[in-house]
């Protein structure tokens, strides 16, 4: 599989996408380059260019790689890597420079739509500094070390799905009335039957189509505004790693599927109101019409250990969005119960004897 490879026309240097400048920068001699002038770079996803390649597969013995990794010779420094056959762009660990699998972006591979990164690395470890800030069951410690063991930005593979859903619904619902008659409370109680029906668009539902990333740490960093979305080119993964898609639309259609009929229902219900309950009595909810297009969209991912524990965090790097959980510190979880139990107690008591002197 043939790599290309981004280097600076001026000084040789490696390239990145500049997130600030929405450009290509050299960051060794400033250089600046708008994304028109890398189009002709992306004609080589549909035709092997033998003069922009920089990585080629290694013809050395590779005995020692495993299944599902593929082995690569750096012809800038000359070092053999090794790299998981999803990768469609990464860095040489060696000489740091940005590299893209061509074979992994051609064809039916080939992302229709990008939502450039908006935000830099800076920008995403003060988030992750913002996110241990106020914690006050966070241990101390953990957040005096407030360190990051990896950070790294990912253009990470998603289908975007546009679908109509039509929709019949039927509630069962309750009115109850309480007053008073004479010595005794009445309680009365009508029933009413609510039906719905209709249709709803749906437009521009991502499902993440990596089995990499976590499913609940996709859905949490939504939404990402699709409006700002650019035809695909491979300049911007310049300095960026990336995935190509390893679950296909039709494997993510029932996730999406359940998405659509929850969101369905959920508009529908709000519609019935008035009613003291409301319960869902029958839900037909038929899908139809439904596409998907493939993208690369921006995550900040970032790992850290403490105690033992491997801690994942995410932000969105478009909107800055981010997500992950924390450890806790049980003794001061306890303290801060048996602090609160005990102020309870006190102030039961207290009332207890101000009752018990009134009389």
């Amino acid at each position: 599989m043939a790599l290309l490879e981004y280097k600076c026309p001026a000084c040789a240097g490696k390239l990145e996408f500049d997130s600030a400048l929405q450009k290509v920068k050299c960051p060794f001699c400033d250089s600046e380059f708008e994304m028109s002038v890398f189009e002709q770079l992306d004609a080589a996803l549909d035709s092997e260019v033998q003069d922009n390649l920089d990585f080629e597969t290694s013809t050395t013995d590779t005995w020692g790689v495993d299944e599902g990794m593929k082995a690569y010779s750096c012809k800038s420094c000359g070092a053999q890597i090794v790299m998981d056959e999803t990768t469609a762009s990464s860095k040489c660990p060696y000489c740091d420079n940005p590299i893209v699998m061509m074979g992994n972006l051609k064809g039916d591979l080939k992302p229709e739509i990008i939502i450039p990164f908006k935000l830099d690395k800076n920008a995403a470890k003060q988030a992750f500094a913002n996110h241990l800030t106020g914690k006050k069951l966070l241990p101390k410690v953990f957040s005096d070390q407030n360190h990051i063991d990896e950070i790294k930005g990912v253009y990470v593979p998603y289908w975007i799905f546009d679908s109509k859903a039509d929709a019949s619904i039927r509630y069962k619902c309750s009115n109850i009335r309480t007053h008073t008659e004479g010595d005794y409370e009445v309680t009365e109680t009508q029933y009413y039957t609510a039906v719905r029906t209709g249709s709803l668009e749906f437009q521009n539902i991502p499902v993440d189509a990596s089995k990499k990333m976590d499913d609940t740490l996709a859905e949490s960093l939504e939404p990402f505004d699709m409006s700002q979305a650019v035809p695909f080119q491979t300049a911007y993964m310049a300095g960026y790693m990336a995935d190509k898609y390893d679950v296909k639309a039709e494997d993510d259609a029932e996730r999406i599927n359940a998405r659509v009929k929850k969101s369905t229902e959920h508009t529908f219900a709000s519609s019935v109101k008035g009613y003291s309950s409301v319960d869902v009595e029958s839900s037909n909810v038929s899908l139809k019409n439904g596409t998907a297009r493939y993208a690369l969209l921006p995550v900040w991912i970032m790992n850290t250990s403490w105690n033992g524990n491997n801690y994942i965090f995410a932000m969105n790097g478009q909107t800055g969005k981010f997500v992950g959980d924390l450890p806790c510190d049980e003794s001061l979880k306890k303290k801060i119960t048996w602090g609160t139990g005990a102020i309870v107690a006190a102030a039961t008591f207290a009332i207890g004897l101000i009752l018990h002197l009134l009389h």
